[in-house]
């Protein structure tokens, strides 16, 4: 469980080091980049699939005791 866990997570870092290797392009900033609003809709989104990631962690962990115990 663990290993799919760090797995997740690392699978998310390479797409956010992706996403800001493709937005520091010359580029000029335009929409919500150009206020740098984007990183407070970046960070809100990580927070919402960590959150998520967290829970289905440890709901997995629960089920898991409740079948050792039942068999």
């Amino acid at each position: 469980m663990k290993k799919r866990f760090l797995t997740l997570i690392s699978l998310m870092f390479c797409f956010l080091v992706q996403a800001q290797t493709v937005a520091d392009t010359n580029a000029p900033a335009t929409g919500m980049r150009s206020n740098e609003k984007i990183f407070v809709v970046v960070a809100v989104v990580v927070t919402i699939l960590a959150g998520l990631f967290i829970y289905v962690a440890r709901l997995d962990k629960k089920i898991s005791k409740l079948e050792k115990h039942q068999h």
